[in-house]
């Protein structure tokens, strides 16, 4: 009787070049190695690591890394492709003998990947005209500049378009190797290894690069850290305007004025927000019913709940878990 044949591991070659981040290199290298179940198992994945000429090549921390080198390299036994991003004298870094090699042998990829300001890369070869994408959010506006063929998404952690993949910056490109290493061997693989790399959740790629907390932060929290902590800590209880005011020690009238000029929006919508915000991990990790969900988060109702999804994410609740949990409750 004859024995099934093992699949042999995806071939996997992740491009360097002098500047390169060294966790956009590392990050979806480690994430690959964390698919396998054990030492001695059947690999999912050969990497390999190369730059154009070979050899050692600096990455953005001083760190040196050794590289193989293309010309020694069968571009048709490579499935997938990564390149990762770096930046010098205020602008991305496009090696220009980089781009002639990705855009002579991309035929012959299943996938085409970047991480960071890699996307520059891919679009210096064409390759992203007329699809979707995205880089980190310093770079994004630069990106849809230059490119006005790409359709940019600046807040999207990755987009997949076609064979195409795209991440934003740094820990996002583990992130985009879940997804790949979910697309090649399921939902339980790529979960297993994001276990092991103590990643809190997989996020999927349409979440937003930016947490409330951390968008709050950006557009100048100076005073009202601590409430915004208080808040997240107290989802479920009176987050009325008056409530909020007595928190932050202030009459109503002049918190709500002063929020809303700082903030950019209202108290209640900030606060809508953050309870949006929970529910969506909730929705994404638990096996809650909605009306659970509601509840847990604040919203009271799952009436409430499913009005704010629409009105914020154009889905209702359970759409949006159906598209974001990826299978795996």
């Amino acid at each position: 009787m004859s024995m099934a044949r093992t699949p042999a591991p995806l071939r996997t070659l992740v491009l360097a070049f002098d500047g390169v981040n060294l966790l956009d290199i590392g990050g979806p290298l480690q994430a690959l190695e964390a698919s396998e179940a054990r030492k001695g198992a059947s690999e999912h994945y050969e990497t390999i690591v190369a730059s154009v000429r070979g050899g050692e090549i600096r990455t953005s921390t001083g760190m040196p890394i050794v590289t193989q080198q293309l010309t020694g390299i069968d571009p048709a036994t490579i499935d997938t492709v990564i390149v990762g991003g770096g930046s010098a004298n205020g602008r991305p870094i496009v090696p220009a003998d980089l781009v002639e090699w990705i855009a002579a042998n991309e035929a012959a990829f299943r996938r085409v990947c970047s991480i960071c300001a890699g996307a520059f890369v891919l679009a210096a070869t064409g390759l992203l005209a007329g699809r979707r994408a995205t880089t980190h959010w310093h770079w994004a506006k630069l990106l849809q500049a230059e490119n006005p063929e790409i359709a940019v998404e600046p807040d999207s952690i990755w987009v997949n378009d076609g064979r195409m993949w795209t991440s934003a910056g740094v820990t996002a490109g583990i992130d985009l190797t879940l997804a790949l290493i979910e697309q090649d061997y399921g939902h339980r693989i790529a979960i297993e290894a994001a276990r092991r790399l103590v990643v809190f959740m997989k996020r999927p790629g349409g979440q937003s690069q930016f947490s409330v907390p951390l968008l709050f932060q950006s557009r100048g929290d100076d005073g009202f850290a601590e409430l915004h902590a208080w808040m997240r800590q107290n989802l479920t209880g009176d987050l009325r305007v008056n409530r909020l005011a007595a928190q932050a020690g202030m009459s109503e009238r002049s918190f709500g004025r002063l929020y809303t000029a700082r903030m950019g929006e209202t108290p209640a919508r900030a606060v809508e927000a953050m309870r949006a915000e929970a529910a969506c991990g909730l929705l994404e990790s638990t096996a809650l019913s909605a009306k659970q969900v509601a509840a847990a988060a604040g919203f009271g109702d799952e009436q409430n709940l499913r009005r704010v999804f629409v009105r914020r994410f154009g889905v209702n609740p359970a759409e949006y878990r159906q598209r974001f949990a990826a299978g795996g409750i």
